[in-house]
């Protein structure tokens, strides 16, 4: 056991980038507009920031791998901490499932190699269990694939940002910018641009989650949280930049990839180097599934042993104590979702098929709004408790770190789901997705309502 492997402060650093930076969704936060970078601003103090402190607080004062469930169960009781754990664990399958449909398509992207829909399928469910099977080892084990994955989107960032900035400079820069394009209009529409941004602030938790595999958690979350903040951040911007200025943003829309901004950017001259990045990316996908799994995993298994989610996510590894339950059931289900897609699109239901993935977003960001509130709870019953790390706040500025990103959650949730007008293109894109989530809300009650009630074990 004395030569167990350990995360360093570098592997943590790397962790926080593999986990938080989505290289995926900077083009669909490009297509917002020159308005992205004051919702970037925005956000990244009013969200970003607090986030991140409160995550520091939480994670190093109950440093246990229950992680977000554990907190809202200590302030709120077992009922809402199962529900914080349906909603941040059900995004997952969901999420797993878009992005294995996703492979084959950024295959065909870089190879110029059309698969049958037999093919794509096996593609797809390859990508879904290497995922599962890698979720069933510790984290530090496979810590060369989240290290590799980290450098490999900062290559990928750099180089969107880098190339952008060439094309500005060399071509004129595409689009205009001035005070009065960059100004939101702050109509009801550009509040839904609200979560497209915040999903890409999204993840610290998972790292505190991996406090039981660091050498000294107190000192190294927080180091972690804050270095690899200002990276995300300043490669996030750098992206979303070199794209704004010089990719017109009619060309992107909300949907576009990243491997669509380089072939906007390039050209076919270019196609040996979207080449490699495409085959980066694809490396990233499966990191970011890696990463993830572990913090969402260690979520339903302290869950199901809480009696506030169904049994069988408590069957673990008795040789390394990893969850075997969770993993399994993400792949399950991420399959049956690959294994729809083509039926869905047989009956040209497709838009539908897709709105109901989308509730991977709404969901994810759904389970954060009870950890804001959770945190004054924690502050107010248990102030004796040891705070290795503590945000250095009290009274209304103390408030005001926990209500704003929650105010911000809850606005994009609701702006995400709900129709903003009656016309026949909102209602066919957030009408599924306001049913889907319903549905989901309606199951996770059940869920929990039966976790809760089941007898002795």
């Amino acid at each position: 056991m004395g030569n167990k492997k350990k995360l360093r402060l570098f592997d943590s650093v790397l962790l926080a980038v593999t986990v938080v930076l989505v290289v995926e969704s900077v083009a669909p936060a490009a297509a917002i507009g020159p308005s992205q970078f004051f919702w970037w601003a925005l956000l990244l103090v009013g969200f970003f920031l607090p986030y991140g402190l409160v995550s520091a607080e939480l994670g190093t004062t109950y440093d246990d791998e229950g992680g977000i469930f554990d907190w809202v169960k200590r302030a709120f009781g077992a009922r809402n901490g199962g529900r914080v754990a349906w909603y941040y664990w059900v995004n997952y399958p969901l999420w797993m499932g878009s992005l294995a449909v996703l492979i084959p398509t950024s295959i065909t992207q870089i190879l110029d190699f059309e698969f049958n829909t037999i093919s794509s399928i096996i593609i797809s469910l390859v990508f879904i269990w290497l995922v599962t099977v890698v979720s069933f080892f510790r984290i530090s084990e496979s810590k060369w694939i989240l290290n590799v994955a980290a450098l490999f989107k900062v290559l990928i960032m750099v180089s969107l940002g880098g190339i952008g900035l060439y094309f500005a400079f060399t071509q004129g820069v595409a689009n205009e910018f001035n005070l009065k394009t960059m100004l939101p209009s702050l109509d009801i529409t550009s509040l839904s641009f609200l979560s497209v941004i915040i999903f890409n602030f999204l993840g610290f938790e998972v790292v505190t989650s991996m406090a039981g595999e660091m050498n000294d958690p107190q000192k190294e979350i927080p180091k972690a949280l804050v270095m690899g903040g200002l990276l995300i951040a300043v490669f996030y911007v750098l992206a979303a930049f070199g794209i704004g200025v010089a990719v017109p943003f009619e060309q992107l829309t909300t949907d576009s990839g990243l491997l669509d901004s380089f072939f906007i950017l390039l050209g076919p001259s270019g196609k040996w180097f979207v080449t490699i990045i495409g085959l980066m990316f694809i490396f990233t996908l499966i990191a970011n599934l890696v990463s993830w799994a572990y913090g969402v995993n260690y979520v339903t298994l302290y869950a199901s042993e809480n009696k506030t989610f169904p049994k069988i996510f408590k069957w673990k590894s008795k040789s390394t104590d990893m969850p075997i339950g969770a993993p399994l059931i993400n792949g399950i289900i991420a399959s049956i979702l690959v294994l729809l897609v083509p039926a869905m699109e047989h009956f040209g239901l497709e838009d539908i098929f897709w709105s109901f993935f989308a509730l991977n977003l709404v969901t994810l960001l759904a389970s954060y709004i009870f950890m804001f509130p959770a945190f004054l709870k924690l502050r107010t019953i248990d102030p004796d408790r040891n705070r290795p790390f503590k945000v250095k706040a009290s009274g209304i500025l103390l408030k005001l770190i926990a209500y704003v990103p929650l105010i911000l959650l809850i606005i994009s949730v609701i702006f995400t789901v709900v129709p903003l007008n009656l016309s026949s293109e909102e209602i066919a894109l957030k009408l599924p997705l306001f049913v889907g989530t319903i549905i989901s809300i309606i199951i996770g009650e059940l869920v929990v309502n039966h976790s809760l009630n089941r007898k002795g074990e």
